[in-house]
């Protein structure tokens, strides 16, 4: 059937527009990208047919202003509006001012999305449609007293939600009682400044329990059916990791009862469209539902590698009035029959300083060839600080569950995605933990297991960028570091820093048999060469045998420094001679810089202020998170650097505390 728009304008920034376009594209229909001031020159635009600016940097400023995404529907004659997720893709207000413009909507209907957007309401719809809904308060009366009154009758853990939340935000896992206040006022505050809604539900917490969600469809025609479920456990700070089909917990007894209830639930509210139904799983098989999502999820990609179809495709049949193409027993056969897909989400994060947001410029990107990569990036394109800091997804698919995994973790091994700090290392030591190997995780996995987090730093990788320092003709390295040596013999010292510590490489022998030592390390590197043509301008790839290993690595010249990946690991090394002192070292323990990109949105101190140990000096924003900045020794506050509402770069100087 022909479709009723020829033009689709796409209302969300990155990697999902790059995903809709394609099918866009394949469809044959025309695309229009939106951005804000922060997105000009995003890869993303080139995706799509045409681009329109709608101004601002932060989302509030752009992508979450409805009458700025109209006006650019208007002005380039877009037909129908896909919202992507996050921003304003469960917002029912926008579902009506799209339509209400003359546009076609792709997503379920407003009043749908309203029952389902309040958390409170979605609960009592579904315990009254006999679903079952976790014991909790969802009740009208907010007042402190209430809250905790009910608090005490639930019992502890229990969870403290955002009723009109999502993607974490505005959730606070509560042990005990004496953390219950504290939690409901912190909780309130979040709802408050991200949805504008104060009003918090109260759950039972289930221990070691599983996230499962089951992916559902409705066409107008009144056919719903499910695609199977998804595991999303690994979860930090609630908001998914990696996800998986099918569920290592889940039995295909199991999925027919649980996707029964999720096209229930479906039914229920008069849904359309593309939906997911989110489960809390206990041990012995017991299901709960927890809220339905009214948007594509991140995670489709895996659903799609299972069953073999194109969801955003099918969204836009849907929308245009046409008949799911597949009914349910051909749907579920194809999900048992597609073997195992696994998803990681790649962010711009810093595990190991508490999943901290990242921001700046992304020195060299190169995505793997033997996955599926959802991604917008290239080399030289900046990661903003306003925005979420999820880049790319990589979705790996096997026969079976270890395959797909094993898949997965080579191919994060040989993505490139150097001068802005990302969990792909920790991704990759994820996937090969005993534990997920087993499949034994939970939604507190991540809470309680941190060695992931440690990243490995070899010498033999600094060793490795010594000698290419030295021994690499400039062609192959610009003429940041000195001493490259023609010489066929050796005997300089190259003094490198990685992190904070600079070591003295002693190079010597020759130039294709160089021993590199220093303070009781030594490495023997071999043929050691340049491929030619492998990274074009962004970069350079080299070979080497080191130690009597053939090792491959990739780098790239960023700044005064160059960034390494190789064997899956990331090392960033400063030849110390060209550096000389840092000049963003703290002068003394007191100057606190900024840990990452973003925006000053509290500060609690004065100059002059006595402040002890530990006290709360400012908050800065970024990337959804908000960082508590505390002080490191008790004294006076001598200095303050920034006011509320400024930008900071990371490691800015923020506030001085003399002892």
């Amino acid at each position: 059937a022909a479709l009723m728009f020829a033009t689709l304008l796409i209302a969300n920034r990155g990697e999902i527009v790059a995903r809709v376009a394609r099918t866009a594209r394949r469809m044959g229909i025309a695309t229009v990208a939106i951005a804000s001031d922060a997105d000009r020159g995003a890869p993303y635009l080139a995706t799509c047919d045409h681009a329109v600016s709608i101004g601002g940097e932060r989302a509030v400023d752009s992508y979450l202003r409805i009458d700025a995404v109209i006006a650019a529907a208007v002005a380039s004659g877009a037909e129908a509006i896909h919202p992507g997720y996050g921003f304003l893709s469960e917002n029912a207000a926008f579902a009506d001012a799209v339509q209400a413009a003359g546009k076609v909507w792709i997503g379920p209907p407003p009043e749908a999305m309203r029952t389902l957007g309040d958390k409170s309401s979605a609960r009592q719809r579904m315990r009254a449609a006999g679903v079952p809904v976790l014991p909790g308060y969802d009740g009208l009366g907010q007042d402190p007293a209430t809250l905790r009154r009910e608090a005490l009758r639930l019992g502890f853990p229990l969870m403290v939600k955002a009723v009109a939340g999502g993607g974490g935000r505005g959730m606070r896992l509560v042990d005990s009682e004496a953390a219950l206040d504290a939690a409901l006022v912190s909780a309130a505050a979040e709802a408050g400044a991200a949805f504008g809604d104060m009003r918090l539900l109260l759950e039972r917490a289930l221990a070691r329990a599983r996230h499962v969600e089951i992916q559902v469809f409705a066409d107008a025609h009144g056919h719903v059916i499910h695609l199977g479920e998804r595991d999303c456990s690994l979860q930090r700070r609630h908001q998914k990791l990696v996800e998986e089909a099918p569920s290592p917990a889940v039995s295909p007894a199991l999925r027919r009862r649980i996707g029964e209830v999720a096209v229930a639930v479906a039914r229920e509210v008069g849904y359309r469209g593309a939906g997911t139904v989110e489960f809390l799983l206990d041990r012995d098989g017991a299901f709960w539902f927890i809220e339905m999502n009214t948007r594509l999820q991140v995670e489709h990609a895996v659903t799609e590698a299972l069953v073999g179809v194109d969801l955003v495709e099918w969204q836009l049949r849907v929308a245009a009035g046409e008949s799911l193409p597949l009914g349910q027993d051909e749907a579920l056969a194809r999900f048992e029959a597609g073997g195992h897909a696994i998803e990681a989400r790649l962010c711009a994060e810093d595990t190991a300083h508490g999943d901290l947001p990242q921001s700046g410029r992304i020195a060299r990107w190169q995505a793997p060839g033997d996955v599926r990569v959802d991604h917008a990036l290239a080399s030289g394109a900046v990661v903003p600080p306003f925005y979420d800091s999820m880049l790319a997804k990589l979705v790996a698919s096997a026969a079976t569950r270890d395959e797909a995994r094993t898949r997965l973790a080579h191919a994060l091994d040989r993505t490139v995605c150097l001068g802005v700090t990302t969990n792909r290392g920790f991704l990759a030591r994820l996937l090969r933990s005993p534990a997920f190997a087993a499949g034994e995780i939970d939604t507190g996995f991540l809470a309680r297991d941190v060695s992931a987090r440690d990243a490995p730093s070899p010498s033999w990788l600094e060793a490795l960028c010594a000698a290419a320092a030295a021994l690499l003709p400039r062609r192959a390295l610009p003429p940041l570091f000195s001493g490259w040596s023609s010489s066929p013999r050796l005997d300089l010292t190259v003094p490198l820093r990685v992190d904070s510590a600079t070591s003295a490489w002693r190079l010597t022998g020759t130039r294709d048999d160089v021993h590199a030592a220093r303070e009781g390390v030594a490495h023997r590197i071999v043929d050691l060469r340049r491929i030619e043509g492998a990274a074009g301008d962004q970069g350079f790839d080299v070979e080497a045998v080191v130690d009597g290993r053939p090792v491959r690595a990739v780098g790239c010249v960023d700044g005064d420094a160059i960034r390494w990946l190789a064997d899956g690991i990331e090392l960033d090394a400063v030849d110390a001679r060209l550096r000389g002192a840092r000049r963003d070292t703290p002068a003394a323990a007191g100057l606190l810089l900024a840990p990452m990109h973003g925006r000053v949105v509290a500060i609690e101190v004065e100059p002059g202020a006595r402040v002890e140990v530990g006290a709360l000096l400012l908050v800065i924003e970024a990337m959804k998170m908000e960082h508590a900045v505390r002080a490191p020794l008790g004294g006076t506050v001598a200095a303050l650097h920034v006011r509320t509402g400024d930008q900071v770069a990371t490691r800015q100087p923020l506030v001085e505390v003399a002892p």
